[in-house]
């Protein structure tokens, strides 16, 4: 008979297990823990870019740059183009036809005829002024003349007066010995000392009336002489229109524009054609607005053609301002490079200062936007506003008188984007 087979049961499956209150404290605060901790990172995150500013910036996008300490040269460099230092337009003095004897670009030395204007109307003029000074020439020679026969008249009555004065003392001085020796009477003698008296009356009148009549004389020749001189500067002022028809070239030089055609009528006072001194040249540039106060006649310049550099000087700086610039004129000091043409390109420097050992930083926008007061620095990835004193500057550098050391690094270009916040966390950086 065969043994039966005995049944298995579960005790092989079963494990002990340890009561409810036996767990661990280790493993049982172990994940708790672990999300604690990560609540206090993501927190310390939020705390961190909260304090590093509200917004955060790509540090690509700004321009930063160091502070450094070293000579601060405040110069320009613009470019110009190269002008005549004396191109003058000639002009018109008058309505007529131009009969030109040149034409543009021609060379022309001093005095040569350029153009000739005729003009009728200012001939005549000229003719009929010429006419009335030689008729006041002669009034007034005429009233020279009448002068000189009034003061003769009058020293002709002045000298028969002295006669007259002279017999009627004689006649006194005979009568006195008559009367003296008993030869006439007493009444004789008086009637000659009667008309001594009266030929002194005369004397006296005739010397008076000959002052008198010469002064007249004189008067009326000087007023006529007068309008003479007057007429004279007429004919002079005509005279020299007309020559003025005559267009000449004020210096050696070169034709520059002619502005009428051949054989045209022109207006008074219409430009006819220009001239080009091509012996003194000079370059035209403009500047920021922000240095024209530092601009000044004199100021030594540079200016570069080629290779080549030139000393120059600072000859005229104009006293208005147009878009945001300055024009002003560079004249070569002491030679002038060979081939120069009207309006070709050059570039100038003008040197206004040198400031030894200062704390500079980068020129940028940053001085217009904030006002020059202000600057962001950049410390440990974010960017944070600062109070500055900023000094002169120049195209490339501007000084800091406070506010920065050197070695810091400060945006440049770009903080227009922080909207003056205090402090703006910056990545990438």
């Amino acid at each position: 008979m065969s043994r039966p087979t005995p049944i298995r049961d579960t005790s092989a499956q079963d494990a002990p297990r340890q009561a409810r209150g036996q767990v661990p404290v280790l493993r049982r605060w172990l994940w708790p823990a672990v999300g604690g901790v990560a609540v206090l990172a993501v927190a310390g995150w939020v705390v961190a870019a909260w304090s590093d500013g509200a917004r955060s910036y790509d540090a690509s996008r700004l321009r930063i740059a160091e502070v450094t300490r070293g000579d601060l040269v405040r110069d320009l460099s613009a470019e110009g183009r190269v002008i005549a230092a004396n191109s003058p337009t000639l002009y018109a003095i008058a309505a007529g036809t131009v009969t030109l004897k040149v034409v543009a670009g021609d060379r022309v030395e001093a005095g040569q005829v350029l153009a000739e204007i005729d003009s009728p109307e200012l001939r005549s003029r000229l003719v009929q002024e010429e006419s009335t000074l030689a008729s006041l020439q002669a009034e007034a020679d005429r009233a020279t003349l009448d002068a000189r026969i009034a003061r003769a008249e009058a020293r002709k009555l002045l000298d028969q007066a002295q006669i007259d004065r002279t017999a009627a003392e004689r006649d006194l001085q005979r009568y006195q010995r008559a009367f003296d020796a008993g030869v006439v009477a007493q009444v004789e003698l008086a009637k000659a000392e009667d008309t001594l008296k009266k030929t002194d009356i005369g004397l006296a009148s005739a010397r008076e009336d000959a002052g008198l009549q010469g002064q007249g004389a004189g008067l009326d020749a000087r007023n006529r002489h007068l309008l003479a001189d007057r007429q004279r500067a007429v004919v002079g002022e005509a005279r020299r229109q007309v020559e003025a028809l005559t267009l000449r070239a004020p210096f050696d030089g070169q034709v520059g524009q002619v502005q009428v055609a051949q054989h045209t009528n022109v207006a008074a006072n219409a430009p006819v054609l220009g001239v080009v001194d091509l012996s003194v040249f000079e370059v035209e540039i403009r500047v920021p607005e922000s240095f024209a106060r530092d601009l000044a006649i004199g100021i030594p310049a540079e200016i570069r053609s080629g290779s080549e550099i030139y000393a120059a000087e600072v000859s005229a700086v104009s006293p208005e301002v147009v878009n945001g610039e300055v024009s002003a004129r560079v004249r070569f000091s002491d030679g002038q490079p060979p081939g120069l043409r009207q309006n070709q390109r050059l570039t100038a420097r003008i040197v206004l200062d040198t400031r030894p050992d200062v704390v500079m930083v980068e020129r940028g926008p940053f001085l217009d936007q904030l006002g020059g007061r202000h600057a962001y620095v950049v410390q440990g990835g974010a960017a944070v506003r600062r109070p500055i004193q900023a000094g002169v500057s120049s195209l490339g550098a501007v000084e800091i008188v406070s506010g920065l050391e050197p070695g810091e690094r400060v945006v440049v270009a770009g903080s227009e984007l922080f909207d003056n916040a205090e402090r703006i966390r910056l990545s990438g950086e």
